[in-house]
């Protein structure tokens, strides 16, 4: 399976940043509006998108012809009506991945891909086990995050409306809308109701944070990724090259609460820490591997140390899996989401809706298949309640001496830098 820079997406929710969306080739040939004047033809191409593509040839055990045979027997006067049967059709499947998007949706999903959206700035997903929507990770700087919504939180209401086997597209539509609106958020945290009243805003999305910050063995380069956007490889290498100007001995990269985003981004990102070494391999359902690996152009061969925690996922995992299984980097903080799946996102011969659809696992260069089971950091260290929401409560001490996990990975960090300089000093994990 060939990695296009197109549609390939490993964000770990459904409200995430995509590439643009590619056409469907070799299923139809059909014009907009055949699609238009036959709702049932749009119900049997996402079928039939499914059939070929979907990364389990089982279809998680269930009867993929029968379904089609259900579904085409069935009587459909509007798109509406086709919309609601696809969604009920996809659901079979469970998972919560594979998706369909309605006008309204995929019309979103193609503006967050130009840097910018409307909403609070939350990523939500079906929780594995529960089916409980749960927050992955709010935006860094969003009114989500300065409200003080957490990831793991679980939303039990939207506007007084109970989220309880609501699906994920309904969701994001009610947690979305105009600027200087306001949404009533329900959230469970740790057996507790809380309540948050939350006011819409316009969303500018700059992946890529950086300073230069003074340590005892010289300059630290901290970097802040928060989503693997489009624009977030050319934002990470500016960053890099702009600390590697100001001379620092070493690096830490914050992947906390980076729910994920596109494929390409994080094999690019990886190869500019990586020279050498597997990044990623992934397999689809016939069983076709294909390996990415650093293309001897990395931008530092500085010590890095990577910060992860639950709301670290999907390309996350597989840049903080790539430079773990290769020895380049130390991971500090708690187990990661744990994600090992790839999307394609494709638009809908209608010409308005899109789907998303798993086509692939990936596996770290160890062959580690993360999915479900998340990555372990080398060094773990779980923040208190009261920990994070005082780091919730004023961002400006993330990644500062004020951020007890950045604490941790500055000494590791420190170590690192001195046994690099020592040859007969040993890195201390």
């Amino acid at each position: 399976m060939a990695i296009s820079k197109q549609g390939l997406v490993i964000g770990a929710t459904a409200a995430m940043l995509t590439a643009f969306a590619v056409n469907i080739s070799g299923i139809y040939s059909p014009g907009k509006a055949f699609f238009k004047e036959s709702p049932k033809q749009l119900v049997d191409e996402v079928w039939q998108v499914i059939d070929r593509s979907y990364v389990d040839g089982t279809f998680n055990q269930v009867d993929w012809q029968n379904i089609r045979k259900e579904y085409l027997s069935r009587t459909y006067t509007t798109k509406q009506d086709a919309y609601k049967a696809i969604r009920q059709m996809l659901e079979k499947l469970e998972d919560p991945y594979t998706r369909f998007m309605d006008p309204e949706e995929f019309k979103s999903l193609q503006v967050e891909t130009s840097g910018e959206l409307s909403g609070i700035g939350i990523q939500i997903a079906p929780d594995e086990k529960t089916k409980r929507i749960t927050v992955i990770a709010p935006m860094e700087g969003t009114p989500a995050a300065a409200a003080g919504i957490l990831a793991k939180d679980i939303i039990t209401k939207i506007n007084d409306k109970s989220t309880q086997g609501m699906n994920i597209n309904e969701a994001v539509s009610l947690i979305r809308g105009k600027p200087g609106t306001e949404v009533n958020i329900t959230i469970l945290r740790n057996k507790q109701q809380r309540q948050f009243r939350v006011k819409r805003a316009k969303i500018e999305l700059h992946p890529v944070r950086y300073s230069y910050q003074n340590s005892p063995n010289g300059g630290t380069g901290y970097i802040r990724l928060n989503q693997f956007s489009a624009n977030a490889s050319s934002e990470m290498r500016n960053a890099i090259k702009d600390l590697e100007k100001k001379n620092v001995a070493g690096y830490i990269l914050d992947l906390r609460s980076n729910p994920g985003g596109l494929l390409y981004s994080s094999i690019e990102i990886a190869q500019m820490w990586l020279d050498e070494g597997t990044i990623v391999s992934t397999v689809d359902r016939r069983g076709t591997k294909d390996l990415e690996k650093a293309n001897n152009r990395a931008l530092t061969d500085k010590p890095v140390v990577v910060l992860v925690d639950g709301g670290s996922a999907s390309a996350s995992e597989i840049l903080s899996g790539a430079l773990q299984d290769n020895k380049r980097g130390v991971l500090v903080g708690t187990k990661t989401f744990g994600k090992g799946l790839v999307q394609s996102v494709r638009s809908l011969g209608d010409g308005e809706s899109g789907m998303a659809v798993t086509i692939a696992k990936y596996f770290t260069p160890n062959g580690r298949d993360i999915n479900k089971a998340g990555i372990k950091p080398d060094v773990v260290l779980e923040l208190t309640e009261k920990q994070k929401e005082k780091l919730v409560s004023d961002r400006t001490k993330v990644g500062t001496p004020g951020d007890p996990q950045y604490d941790k990975a500055l000494s590791v960090l420190t170590k690192q830098i001195a046994a690099q300089r020592s040859p007969r000093a040993e890195a201390v994990r």
